[in-house]
């Protein structure tokens, strides 16, 4: 009798998952959620014409400047962090707390209605100079500990403005999720020698089942233990940490990658909500953090957590990955 669904193990967290595919889901299904009404004006979006002046801006050409521009970045005009004193740590009762100190950016592309997913590789690849740039900047702040970098596109993926745009928080700590990243990638790193992401790359370069796309530079991944439907990840081939620290050449194919596996996801399940979001080391120059190798997960919006997801801390996937990048691999990425 066929099991009705699986447990499985991250390999780099050590999370647990679950893949229900009794639970009745099949790729097409998701098409019938398609997405929530989120519709906005373009005469009153506020990133139309941005009232900070911009912190960097770039033309179609790749181009500095403040007319014509295709990308911008501007301070978030209602920031999560702001100015503070950092890393100082105050006492209240048994608690601690500290300043939310950091930097909130907006990174806005022009087309109030073309998505990531819509743009060509070049445009596309703008937005990732974008991130890169401001990287960059950021890091070297001395309140500085990480740099995240997302997108929310639609309501259930946080979205409060439909005009696509991306977030750049700098904050003084780093973040719990990483945290467990980086640790699962050392211990893993310190018990067999290799980098956990190179040994699951090749892997699933070689079996071809779980992967959605690749290019020279770039494989996406559903990945083995995904934790929700159409999860994926978008791993370098080359070995690296940080982010920051690609080339022209591979942030083109980066723009390639992820564009196109936007475009699969919009076209194949009409255009869900998701988030995506780059996970790579903390800043500083230390090399504690060479064990670890950077990428991009997509996390599409194809089910809210309920009981036991809230209670015990496992996702319950209905579909698995081995299906949902069949389906994936199919759609075509216009």
């Amino acid at each position: 009798m066929e099991s009705i669904s699986e447990l499985r193990r991250d390999i780099v967290s050590g999370a647990w998952v679950v893949i229900a595919t009794g639970r009745g889901k099949r790729p097409h299904d998701f098409l019938k959620q398609g997405r929530q009404g989120f519709k906005q004006s373009k005469l009153t979006c506020p990133f139309e014409r941005p009232e900070s002046p911009p912190l960097l801006s770039y033309d179609n050409d790749g181009r500095t400047t403040e007319n014509n521009w295709w990308v911008q970045v501007v301070p978030n005009k209602y920031p999560a962090f702001g100015k503070g004193i950092c890393a100082v740590f105050k006492a209240a009762g048994p608690y601690e707390w500290a300043e939310g100190v950091g930097f909130h950016e907006l990174v806005i592309s022009r087309d109030h209605a073309r998505p990531f997913g819509l743009m060509t590789d070049r445009e596309a690849e703008l937005v990732l100079r974008a991130y890169q740039a401001r990287y960059l900047t950021l890091k070297d702040d001395s309140c500085v500990e990480y740099v995240s970098i997302f997108h929310n596109h639609g309501r259930l993926a946080g979205a409060t403005i439909v005009h696509p745009h991306s977030q750049i928080i700098a904050i003084p700590v780093v973040p719990p999720d990483i945290a467990r990243s980086l640790r699962g990638s050392a211990d893993y790193t310190q018990k067999h020698g290799s980098c956990v992401h190179c040994v699951i790359l090749k892997y699933e370069t070689k079996e071809k089942v779980r992967i959605v796309y690749e290019n020279d530079r770039f494989a996406v991944v559903a990945p083995y233990a995904s934790r929700t439907a159409f999860e994926m990840r978008i791993y370098p081939k080359r070995h690296g940490a940080y982010f920051e620290i690609i080339t022209d050449t591979d942030r083109l194919l980066l723009a390639n990658a992820l564009r196109t596996s936007l475009a699969k996801l919009a076209n194949g399940l009409k255009n869900p909500d998701f988030n995506f979001f780059i996970h790579t080391a903390p800043t500083g120059e230390s090399h504690q953090f060479d064990h670890y190798h950077w990428h991009i997960e997509i996390m599409p919006k194809t089910a809210i957590w309920a009981g036991f997801e809230i209670g015990t801390g496992i996702e319950i996937s209905t579909i698995a990955p081995e299906a949902a990048a069949e389906f994936l691999r199919d759609v075509v990425a216009k």
